[in-house]
């Protein structure tokens, strides 16, 4: 079984600042990559950015320069640093990982629960 735990979200106002944290854990073999999505109500699951275990890293183009993603220290962390929230970034977001666990073949997506970041005056 694999667990992926996201925290950090929350109530804050424009221009401001959020960091969020994700932790995987259970029988994995290998990650990946590691990744940021969200969803807004009514909208479709976006990729917001993603890291690979080689440390490239890829942005959804209206984050770049505001959000920067990175790997812990801690194995199978992860963590998305938001800076100049705008509302537009309001939407619950799921930490991702593509990894291969344990006595399977191949790799598969695992997904958190999500966090709510809200973005309001």
């Amino acid at each position: 079984q694999v667990q992926l735990v996201e925290s950090g979200g929350g109530l804050v106002q424009p221009g401001g600042s959020l960091r969020l944290s994700c932790a995987a854990s259970g029988s994995i073999r290998s990650i990946y990559s590691m990744g940021w999505f969200r969803q807004a109500p009514g909208k479709q699951r976006e990729l917001v950015a993603q890291i690979t275990n080689s440390s490239r890293t890829d942005y959804r183009e209206s984050v770049k320069g505001r959000f920067a993603i990175s790997r812990g220290n801690a194995k199978n962390t992860m963590y998305l640093q938001m800076n100049s929230l705008k509302p537009e970034d309001t939407a619950v977001y799921y930490c991702n990982s593509f990894l291969s666990r344990y006595g399977d073949n191949g790799f598969a997506n695992y997904w958190g629960q999500g966090t709510q970041v809200t973005v309001s005056s």
